[in-house]
């Protein structure tokens, strides 16, 4: 793996920048847009090998994407109870739909995406308690989609139809800690994207600069729905609970952003 000054890594992105288009590296792949950056670059994954500074990562995305990035795993408190499985897979779940095939019949499934600014259609929202300082779960049976009343009635025999007791949370120290941990510092490319027939190929033609990750972006984020706690667990395996956010958005996060 090659070592980079924060000044070479700076002078190396510009020389990327500069070669045009780029035919993808991982065909086939749907992150080919990162993994051919990182392969320009010879690093492994996103992290970034700069001795003698702060931790960075690499984040790349598709110029006009909107799709989700991952943030960071974490899974909710009390996180003695493992509300996930224990909790909510088998009192809000529902069957999976590929139970009895690739799954043992039976399987159940507790996947939502959800933020502060909406209901799911299965009831969920999360709530930002800048008083209480935590970011929490909540139920409500009368936002349930009328087309899960199945569900709905399996839910009141298996949990009752009121608010989640206790409700899972995130604190927002344990946000800033694992946030600040994770996203301190981070390079943000844009890449340009087009198809010659069965080639795809990418521009990387805008580099920020991103330092100094904000809690309240983060908060604020929820509430206005462009970050997102998503849950996706099974009987067999829980995926881990993440925080995730629209692309386009990542530079809302830092305090200070500096575009190359």
């Amino acid at each position: 793996m090659k070592i980079y000054t924060k000044e070479e890594l700076i002078s190396e992105l510009k020389r990327i920048r500069e070669m045009g288009w780029i035919p993808n590296a991982r065909p086939g792949n749907a992150g080919g847009v990162g993994n051919t950056l990182e392969d320009l670059l010879g690093i492994e994954e996103n992290n970034l090998p700069l001795p003698n500074a702060s931790e960075w990562e690499l984040k790349c995305q598709r110029a006009g994407s909107h799709a989700l990035m991952t943030l960071f795993h974490m899974e909710p408190s009390p996180r003695a109870l493992r509300f996930v499985p224990n909790i909510l897979l088998p009192k809000y779940g529902w069957l999976h739909a590929e139970s009895g095939s690739k799954y043992p019949a039976g399987e159940m499934s507790f996947r939502q995406t959800i933020s502060a600014a909406r209901w799911s259609d299965r009831g969920f929202k999360v709530v930002v308690d800048r008083k209480a300082r935590k970011v929490l779960v909540s139920f409500s049976a009368d936002a349930v989609d009328p087309r899960h009343a199945d569900w709905l009635k399996s839910v009141a025999e298996r949990a009752g139809l009121g608010e989640l007791n206790p409700q899972p949370y995130w604190g927002f120290d344990d946000l800033a800690h694992k946030a600040g941990t994770k996203l301190l510092n981070a390079f943000f490319v844009e890449a340009e994207v087009k198809r010659e027939g069965k080639q795809t190929f990418f521009r990387y033609s805008r580099i920020f600069i991103l330092q100094n990750f904000r809690l309240e972006g983060l908060l604020r984020g929820l509430e206005e729905g462009f970050v997102f706690v998503d849950f996706d667990a099974r009987t067999g395996h829980n995926h881990g609970t993440k925080f995730r956010l629209r692309r386009n958005h990542l530079p809302d996060l830092y305090a200070s952003v500096t575009e190359i």
